[in-house]
C-alpha cells in the first residue's frame, strides 16, 4: 500500500525539509498584531523572536478544516491511506478537530495522537516512515504509536518570566517576586499540558534539576527501552548548540539531538528558554 504521512510545523518540520523527509506538513497559523502569517511559510522563527521582543501580540489557532482537508485530498488522489501525527491534544484541539474530519474518510485517514510535540513529534514522524517500510498499515502505525503515547518527557525552564505572565501561565505577581529573587520555573511535558515541576533559584539550578530528573526517567520509568536524548531552545542557535554540547557532557553514554523548541511553545516561554527530553523510538 501507498501511505502518505503527514504532520504539522510543531514537529518542527517545515515544507523544504518535509520534502527532504518525504512527508507533508501542515503549516500553523500565528496572529502578530492582527495578521495571520503560516509557520515556515511567511513566518520564519527570526521574524517570530523579533515580533516577540518588540512587544507584539501574537496568538496560535489551529489549521483551518480547508487546509487540512485540502491536503489530505491532494496526497489521497495518489496513496491508498495517509497517517497524520498533529501536536499532542493536551496543548490543542486541532488533533480531536482533525480526528472529526477524518471521519468522512471511510478509514483511509488515521489521526494519531501520540501526545507529542517539538522533537519528540519529530520521531514520531520518523518512526511512522520506519512503520510504513515495515508494511504497517496507516492503522496498524497509528495504534503502535499510541501504544507509546506516554513514553516521553520533556523539561523545560525559560530565562524571563514576562512571558509566562503575558500568557497567564503565572499570575503578575508571581512573576514580579521571580524576577526580584531570580527564581526560575522549571515546566514539564508528560504526554500532556505544560505543568510545573519545580522552582529554583538562578539560571544554573534550573538546568541541573532539569537534567537530574531526565536521568530518573532514564534510569527509572523508561528504564530498558529504546530512547533518544534531544535537547530544545528558543532563540539564538548558538544558545542552542552550546546547550546541546553541555547536555552531551552530562550523558556521555547517550547521543544527544538537538532541535529548536516549536514556536507554539515559545510563545509562552520566550527566547532564551532551554528544554531536554527523553522519548521512545522505533528502531
Amino acid at each position: 500500500m501507498k501511505i502518505a504521512i503527514v504532520t504539522d510545523s510543531n514537529s518542527g518540520i517545515f515544507e523544504r525539509q518535509a520534502r527532504k523527509m518525504g512527508v507533508h506538513v501542515v503549516p500553523m497559523p500565528f496572529s502578530i498584531n492582527g495578521e495571520w502569517l503560516y509557520e515556515g511559510v511567511q513566518l520564519t522563527a527570526p521574524d517570530f523572536y523579533k515580533a516577540q521582543a518588540a512587544g507584539a501580540e501574537i496568538t496560535t489557532s489551529m489549521p483551518s478544516p480547508a487546509d487540512v482537508t485540502g491536503l489530505w485530498e491532494k496526497l489521497l488522489a495518489d496513496h491508498d491511506e495517509l497517517v497524520y501525527i498533529p501536536m499532542t491534544s493536551g496543548l490543542s484541539g486541532s488533533c480531536a478537530a482533525a480526528t472529526a474530519l477524518a471521519q468522512d474518510y471511510d478509514g483511509r485517514v488515521q489521526v494519531v495522537d501520540n501526545k507529542r510535540i517539538s522533537l519528540t513529534q519529530l520521531q514520531s514522524v520518523l518512526d511512522a516512515k520506519r512503520l510504513v517500510k515495515r508494511g504497517l498499515t496507516a492503522a496498524q502505525v497509528k495504534a503502535q504509536l499510541e501504544q507509546h503515547a506516554l513514553d516521553s518527557s520533556i523539561y523545560i525552564t525559560c530565562s524571563d518570566l514576562k512571558y509566562l505572565k503575558k500568557g497567564g501561565r503565572i499570575t503578575p505577581a508571581a512573576a514580579a517576586i521571580g524576577t526580584v529573587l531570580n527564581i526560575k520555573p522549571v515546566l514539564q511535558i508528560q504526554g500532556e499540558k505544560i505543568d510545573a515541576y519545580a522552582k529554583v533559584r538562578g539560571m544554573h539550578q534550573a538546568v541541573e534539576k532539569m537534567l537530574d530528573a531526565i536521568c530518573d526517567d532514564i534510569t527509572g520509568r523508561f528504564n530498558g527501552m529504546n530512547l533518544h536524548i534531544g535537547t530544545a531552545y528558543s532563540g539564538d542557535p548558538e544558545m542552542g548548540k552550546k546547550w546541546q554540547k553541555y547536555v552531551q557532557t552530562r550523558l556521555p553514554r547517550c547521543r544527544v539531538h538537538s532541535a529548536p523548541l516549536s514556536l507554539s511553545i515559545a510563545c509562552h516561554t520566550g527566547p532564551g528558554a532551554v528544554g531536554v527530553a527523553c522519548f521512545y523510538y522505533e528502531k
